[in-house]
């Protein structure tokens, strides 16, 4: 092998162990931001079933909830 071979090759031996650790970053940050999402879907579905039903006698215009000084 000549130089330039071997040069061209250590450099892209070097681009894809750097390339190797930009993905393991990146499936790191996608995890995290997955559990942060079922996170949010269980906090939104909790709270969908603290809401009061339509048309269970629930406030239906915003003007409704508003405190007695207005």
């Amino acid at each position: 092998m000549d130089a330039l071979t071997e040069q061209r090759l250590t450099e892209l031996e070097i681009k894809a162990s750097f390339n190797e650790d930009l993905v393991e970053q990146l499936n790191q940050v996608v995890f995290r931001q997955q559990q942060q999402i079922d996170a949010l879907v269980r906090e939104v579905s909790q709270l969908r079933l603290q809401m009061p039903e339509p048309g269970t006698g629930g406030a239906r215009n915003p003007r409704d909830e508003l405190p007695p000084h207005y």
